[in-house]
């Protein structure tokens, strides 16, 4: 019989931490502290298979699931000294979610279910306190109303401001027991008003209409979207959590906080949290309440003038302490705590890996090896690559003058400027058509996932450090100001008032995450500095890592920023992007509508020393690493004369008449020009263009080595090459050029030659291409393209489609397709190194900065990968994880 719910409480607990994959990470953390002896509320966990099998029976449960879970429910009627349903003695529960990957926010919660108005009475002869059951039954029926019966939480909202407008109340907390039943008829009215059916009454109906919802949220629009953002399979499934429930909302001996063992957003040492007296925990996330400081320190810091846990609730503090010190020791990381204060008495409901930012993320580490917590590698291993992005760009200038609009909580640090929108969905939608923005709400909820990741930061008038908000910009590293009370919103007319001036939808406003800003306009920002943590741990991942990490440029500026992001040489330089300006593109164009080979013999000698120009300035920074340089393939469409403008100006440089240069350009015009007349066979049909590249590469080395003493080192990449004989011809053709400079300059070029492999043919047959080529480097985007035979300056239009109905689990334009590419890929490799061992291997798509491909290129065995200047240090980390992982 297949075990489906696992038990946890008292001291004891069926699994532990290593189930993580079954019991999800809530279920298998509370089962650790269970056994840890940690107070923990007992229960039990519906395992993630159940949700696979939920999903794969079309949403029915395995038959004897049922059994198990009375079983359970009966053994945490015991352990609780309560009866679920007993009017007189009530156990209530909460039900939550609980993936293997946190996802916080993202899928659904249910508490103190099991309230009815008889176990409701029996709540509030059992506590002493009337006013506390009825406000626990009011949150449950909202609550649960919203997430299994499908009534909106804003019915409830509705319903209960106009209760206390009419009374002149701003607190929940000033409502009475009595007041609490009318509220709570209200609510049951506009149920059975939205469904045509009352509030459910029994708790079992109740519990399986709550386990049934949170199973359902797996596939909710908000957790797909999440899951699509950080690679987390739909096929992992979700635990469902069902527990005893414990109440910080009994009066002010009790409460409910959020709290990090250190600061998730700067990495520092130090409890760091929030707290709410008389509360229950979704008040926390929600925002929906401004929390209270868990330190001493931390209200200080933040000016706050209500008392902070430390002070009003010492004793529970200093048990709360030594949790915290017993729980980052014991999972050695920086932990997410929530917790309950009931009576006096503390309970742990839960600890996880805590979401931080990237600086956060690289303090924690760095911090936890010298503080002998973990190793280096270790250290490598707990940085996300990903967010490392968030380094990378600019912070605001320190000499700005700042108009400060409105200041809230630090919640996630970072700095971005963009247009002020108020929908989730306009940011989505204006952010795809290029336009930067901002999203002001007065609280985030999961609904508005895709707009977060949408927008360049985030700001909100309600909320805590610990609020939905906070939280899920921390983990997507967008800056993101929360609790900026001072803004007044207003939906209907799209704006929002702060210190007597209007901002509108569409002005442009600029975001200081670090120190809860928001500024008017648009601020100037400065490039950071990689050191400290960061040079640190860049130097731990050097030292693990296997394969070098190369950079595609071909611009000097470009170059440089790789270099000084610790590129090791170039990947790919693409010659045809050094036309692209002005004051070549005639030249080119000459070359491309030349009628004869002495036309384009005469533009080439234009073209020749712009091209040496450039390949002298990137040798001279790159010194003697190694540059891959791929000769001219360009789809020629990109360089045809579109406009009569530019057909002139062909004319004026070549003396040509604009009539035939019009012709010749319709000439050459191709149906399809991504599998046209480019590439190698542009080298095959006019060798002078190749010859004239290669004499500008050998010429730049020769004037770099003697200019400098540094011996260039340039590999010749021939590309889009399908056959052996295409690379042999050309290579014959470089060679003798080279010997010409040799024998010109007295210097002798230190080169390879090698091709491309882009094409489904050339991976096949890379044994006998091989024979004439020295590397190869992997042009994953047209590999990806030719494969698939997708377009990806078009495959946009459907992709998205793709992805939603789970054909592609990932765009494989971002994300390497092992399978089919990644099989092509292993083909070459095996092929040729068999027919060359010593042969180099590299990939250069853009699939080189990806984490995920990157593995893929460990595991094939490839000696480098290229990326964009900006995410070599990426790359360089996810290497070192690469390397590490394949180790273990």
């Amino acid at each position: 019989m297949t075990k489906w719910v696992y038990a946890f409480g008292g001291g004891s607990a069926d699994g532990d931490r290593e189930d993580r994959n079954l019991l999800g990470g809530k279920g298998a953390n509370l089962a650790e502290m269970a056994k840890l002896g940690l107070p923990v509320p007992p229960g039990f966990t519906l395992t993630t298979a159940v949700c696979t099998a939920f999903y794969e029976n079309d949403r029915s449960y395995p038959s004897d699931l049922n059994d198990q879970v009375e079983d359970a429910l009966a053994a945490l009627e015991t352990k609780v000294g309560k009866t679920f349903g007993d009017p007189s003695n009530p156990l209530l529960v909460s039900v939550r979610s609980g993936a293997r990957a946190s996802m916080p926010g993202m899928m659904d919660t249910v508490l103190n279910l099991g309230l009815n108005d008889e176990t409701a009475e029996g709540l509030a002869k059992l506590s002493g306190d009337r006013r506390f059951a009825l406000d626990s039954y009011r949150r449950f029926i909202t609550m649960y109303s919203d997430v299994v019966l499908g009534v909106p939480h804003a019915t409830f909202e509705e319903i209960l401001e106009t209760f206390k407008e009419e009374r002149d109340y701003s607190l929940d907390t000033e409502i009475s027991a009595e007041e609490w039943e009318e509220v709570i008829v209200e609510y049951k009215a506009a149920v059975k008003r939205a469904l045509d059916f009352p509030f459910p009454t029994d708790p079992r109906d109740q519990l399986w209409g709550a386990i049934g919802a949170v199973f359902g949220s797996w596939m909710n629009d908000r957790a797909n979207t999440y899951r699509r953002m950080y690679d987390i399979p739909s096929s992992w499934g979700t635990a469902v959590n069902i527990q005893a429930m414990v109440f910080g909302n009994m009066g002010d001996t009790s409460a409910t906080g959020v709290a990090f063992t250190r600061d998730p957003s700067t990495g520092e040492k130090g409890y760091y949290g929030e707290f709410l007296i008389n509360a229950q925990g979704e008040d926390v996330v929600a925002g929906i309440r401004t929390p209270q400081c868990l330190t001493e320190s931390m209200r200080i810091k933040m000016n706050d003038h209500l008392p902070s846990m430390e002070t009003a609730m010492p004793d529970v503090f200093a048990q709360l302490t030594e949790v915290f010190d017993n729980l980052e020791n014991h999972y050695r990381d920086m932990q997410d705590i929530e917790f309950t204060v009931e009576q006096g008495r503390l309970w742990m409901l839960q600890t996880r890996n805590g979401k931080r930012t990237t600086k956060a993320a690289l303090k924690i580490a760095v911090d936890m090896v010298a503080e002998k917590l973990i190793t280096e590698d270790e250290a490598v291993l707990r940085v996300d690559p990903t967010q490392l992005d968030q380094l990378l760009h600019p912070t605001i200038d320190e000499s700005y003058t700042r108009d400060v609009l409105a200041k809230g909580l630090p919640a996630s640090p970072g700095a971005a400027s963009g247009a002020v929108v108020f929908d989730a969905d306009e940011a989505e939608t204006r952010a795809a058509q290029g336009e930067k923005v901002i999203l002001v709400r007065v609280e985030t909820s999961p609904e508005d996932i895709h707009g977060m990741h949408a927008a360049q930061a985030i700001v909100t008038a309600r909320g805590g450090m610990t609020s939905h908000a906070a939280v899920v910009a921390r983990g997507m590293g967008r800056p993101c100001v929360s609790g900026a009370g001072e803004i007044r919103i207003d939906t209907e007319a799209l704006t929002f008032t702060t210190r007597g001036r209007v901002i509108k939808d569409g002005d442009i406003v600029t975001v200081d995450g670090a120190t809860g800003e928001v500024l008017m306009g648009e601020a100037p920002m400065i490039k950071p500095e990689m050191t400290g943590d960061f040079a640190a741990l860049m130097e731990w991942a050097d030292k693990a890592r296997r394969m070098t990490v190369r950079t595609n440029a071909e611009t000097p500026a470009d170059v440089q920023t790789a270099k000084e992001f610790g590129a090791e040489g170039i990947g790919l330089c693409r010659t045809e992007h050094m036309f692209f300006d002005a004051d070549r593109i005639a030249a080119v164009r000459e070359m491309i509508l030349a009628e004869d080979q002495m036309g384009r013999v005469a533009a080439l000698a234009k073209i020749l020393p712009m091209q040496r120009d450039d390949f002298a300035e990137i040798f001279r920074i790159m010194e003697d690493r190694p540059c891959t340089i791929r000769l001219l393939d360009p789809p020629l469409h990109e360089f045809l004369p579109h406009t009569e403008e530019d057909v002139h100006a062909v004319a004026e440089a070549t003396g040509l008449p604009v009539e035939g240069l019009w012709q010749r350009a319709k000439d050459l015009s191709e149906s399809n020009p991504m599998l046209g007349h480019r590439g190698c066979r542009l080298g095959i049909t006019f060798p002078e263009i190749y010859e004239m590249q290669a004499r500008a590469i050998f010429e730049a080395q020769a004037l770099v080595e003697k200019e400098t003493g540094v011996k260039p080192v340039a590999e010749v990449m021939i590309p889009l090459v399908a056959t052996a004989k295409e690379l042999e011809i050309l290579k014959v053709r470089v060679e003798a050029v080279a010997d010409d400079v040799d024998r010109e300059t007295g210097v002798k070029p230190k080169y390879l030659i090698g091709t491309m492999i882009e094409l489904p043919r050339a991976a096949l047959r890379a044994g006998d291409i091989a024979a004439h080529a020295e590397f190869f480097s992997f042009g994953t985007n047209d590999l990806t393209q030719t494969t698939f035979g997708l377009s990806r300056d078009d495959a946009g239009k459907f992709l998205g489609d793709y992805l939603e109905a789970g054909i592609f689990e990932k765009d494989p334009f971002v994300s390497l397709d092992q399978d089919g590419v990644g099989d092509l890929v292993k083909i070459a490799v095996d092929r040729g190194r068999a027919a060359r061992p010593g042969l180099k291997l590299g990939i250069c798509g853009e699939h080189g900065g990806d984490p995920a491909s990157i593995h893929f290129c460990e595991s094939a065995g490839l000696d480098y990968v290229s990326c964009s200047p900006y995410r070599v240090p990426i790359a360089r980390l996810a290497a070192a994880q690469a390397a590490l992982k394949a180790q273990a």
